[in-house]
């Protein structure tokens, strides 16, 4: 491993607001026990006895934040796309998530997932594993020695799913509790998140419960909502007395204010919905990809930012069939232009300052001051050796990034940093 102080030097990007993209071409970026000190032309008499690591011509941006995957989809990606949500889930994602309940099995799909994922332009991660509490902590394990800062979800399911996958009730809060008990501090970028899958899987007891885990020992949490309007008709019929999907999370102490909270999609989120997110704090996981592939809509992303909602990019693998943020970015500018055509001329598309900020910053704010190189954040870093073409005409460096974006294939990252210490 590097030391954590140092400088880097490139053609650097990064975001400090929503609108505001920053390109500095042959610049100095420095580390300062793990943090960023700034972005320099030259290098302040106090940082010039800094080794440098010169990567001069390369993208220098911060790492990206995947606020939403599941590790053990992560061997079906490309497959099942022809269904919706509630086909998927029992036709796909159930079936091989019932297979990690074979340890040996899940050593191979997890070591796969873990590299792959290390390799990527990633640098945080939060990702549900599945109801065995045996291959959760083997995830855990992998994702720690990758260097990468996850959180890790056992995942909770008492009812309406497949029978080799649902937990009885007592059963789902002691293994949840002995998890988190012998998880909690065993690791030092891994952290615990409670992850009831959704309200359909999830009984009443169940979630009254993990509200008391949650309290006991300050937890985050992560599930999903208003994704599919199959699945909101289902939560009705569950909740006939919450005024919404999120008000039915709310009634049981799971729905942000005291703890940081996570809900993946919102895609059928409006009015009321949006406001409770919005004073509750909680982050969204926008995952534009999967909601195209499983034909569940296009989220108001435009409302999420223009709102002040907390909000990030998810690739949600394998509903979404690539682990890039990069590509998600370019599909939050894409399916935001669907909804503006088709759906809602009153939010206009997302621009590329946009997307990139729902990547890195955005998404960032999750595990805390993170996605920028702003003075103090945490020194997540991505060189990408791009090698761009021969064009006909000069171009920006917020062009060459743009098109990086669109164009990545993930071959040219060719070095990562977290929270200063190089992984690659």
């Amino acid at each position: 491993m590097k030391p954590k102080t140092y400088a880097i030097k490139g053609d650097i990007c990064f975001s400090t607001g929503k609108n505001e993209l920053h390109t500095f071409e042959n610049h100095y970026l420095v580390c300062v026990d793990g943090l960023s000190a700034g972005v320099f032309e030259t290098l302040p008499e106090k940082y010039a006895s800094l080794e440098i690591f010169d990567f001069t011509g390369q993208l220098i941006v911060p790492g990206l934040v995947d606020l939403h995957i599941h590790a053990p989809q992560f061997t079906f990606r490309g497959l099942g796309m022809d269904d919706e949500l509630m086909d998927w889930l029992n036709n796909h994602a159930f079936p091989e998530e019932g297979k990690y309940s074979d340890l040996e099995y899940a050593e191979k799909a997890y070591t796969e997932f873990a590299e792959k994922l290390k390799m990527s332009a990633t640098t945080r991660a939060c990702i549900f594993a599945t109801v065995h509490v045996p291959a959760t902590e083997l995830l855990m394990e992998l994702m720690e020695k990758t260097g990468l800062h996850t959180y890790v979800g056992k995942v909770n399911m008492d009812r309406n799913c497949l029978d080799y996958l649902v937990e009885s009730t007592e059963e789902s809060i002691s293994d949840t509790e002995s998890w988190v008990q012998n998880t909690a501090n065993r690791f030092e970028h891994t952290k615990v998140i409670l992850t009831p899958r959704f309200l359909p899987t999830c009984t009443d007891e169940l979630m009254r419960a993990l509200r008391k885990i949650q309290v006991k020992y300050c937890l985050p949490l992560q599930s999903h909502i208003s994704e599919n309007p199959a699945e909101i008709e289902l939560v009705k019929a569950l909740y006939p007395k919450a005024a919404f999907y999120g008000d039915a999370y709310d009634s049981f102490g799971l729905f942000g204010k005291d703890v940081p909270t996570l809900m993946a999609h919102c895609v059928y989120s409006e009015g009321e919905e949006l406001n409770r997110l919005k004073e509750n704090g909680v982050f969204v996981a926008h995952c534009p990809q999967s909601n195209l592939n499983l034909a569940s809509g296009v989220a108001p992303a435009r409302s999420f930012l223009d709102m002040g909602i907390r909000c990030g990019l998810g690739t949600d693998v394998a509903g979404g069939f690539s682990e890039s943020i990069f590509r998600a970015m370019a599909d939050a500018v894409q399916m935001s232009k669907i909804r503006w055509r088709l759906l809602d001329k009153a939010l206009k598309p997302l621009s590329f300052e946009e997307a990139f900020y729902l990547g890195t910053k955005g998404g960032g704010e999750f595990f805390g001051r993170v996605g920028s190189f702003e003075e103090g954040y945490e020194f997540d870093t991505v060189v990408i050796d791009d090698a761009p073409p021969k064009h006909f005409s000069d171009i920006t460096l917020k062009e060459r990034l743009e098109r990086y974006v669109y164009l990545s294939t993930g071959r040219e990252i060719a070095h990562k940093f977290i929270s200063g210490t190089q992984i690659f």
